[in-house]
């Protein structure tokens, strides 16, 4: 019985019927966020529209495609066509962005990172207001972000569609740190058309833990190169 799985699944690969990416579980249950967001908008977010672009994203992919990373599709989307870029940007941006969110109050900025926004905002009320005004300004579907920069700065911009700055078509360039979705999909149950509303709410989710974390291996990895 081993033996026959073993040649099936054999047999499987060889076609390029496996599927290299899935969907991660959900950090929180749908209803956690509310009433920030509400569990039919996170429900209908996670199970329809991330996993659509997981099912597209490994429909998609060729002999060579298969065999890269998520990260190594980003860096190369210009080369793949826009079902790759769109389905690989819509799997990984949403996969950052159930991380980035939690319905706990009490996460905390690194000190380190708390000082860099400083720094370069004013103060977090500032970075909150520079995330609301990209995401305001951003002309139909796309992204909010907070990245840390290849000279090491932090820098607020947007991106198109399901377009994110690690991908060479961006004119954003950098390693996020905070993603906020701004297709209607993300808000509008909760909030119609009024988007700023949205944004200034899910400022108020964001899970310091996880963005210092990744501040800080965004910066080691900067420093050790």
């Amino acid at each position: 019985m081993k033996k026959g799985f073993s040649v099936i699944l054999l047999l499987f690969m060889h076609l390029g019927l496996m599927a290299q990416f899935s969907l991660a579980p959900l950090p929180f249950s749908y209803k956690a966020l509310e009433p920030i967001i509400d569990a039919t908008t996170v429900e209908v977010h996670y199970h329809k529209h991330h996993q659509g672009y997981v099912t597209n994203l490994n429909a998609a992919l060729s002999d060579i495609t298969r065999t890269k990373t998520l990260e190594e599709l980003l860096a190369q989307a210009g080369q793949y066509g826009n079902a790759i870029r769109n389905n690989a940007g819509g799997h990984y941006n949403h996969t950052l962005y159930w991380q980035l969110l939690t319905p706990a109050n009490n996460t905390k900025v690194d000190p380190t990172l708390l000082a860099a926004i400083n720094n370069t905002f004013g103060s977090l009320g500032g970075l909150y207001e520079q995330l609301v005004r990209e995401g305001l300004s951003r002309f139909g579907s796309g992204w909010a972000w907070l990245v840390i920069t290849p000279d090491g700065k932090l820098k607020v911009g947007s991106t198109p569609n399901q377009d994110n700055p690690l991908m060479d078509v961006s004119e954003l360039k950098g390693y996020p740190l905070i993603g906020i979705d701004v297709w209607e999909h993300a808000y509008y149950l909760n909030y119609k058309h009024k988007r700023s509303d949205y944004l200034q709410a899910i400022c108020t989710a964001l899970n310091w833990d996880v963005i210092s974390t990744r501040y800080r291996e965004a910066t080691s990895l900067r420093n050790n190169k």
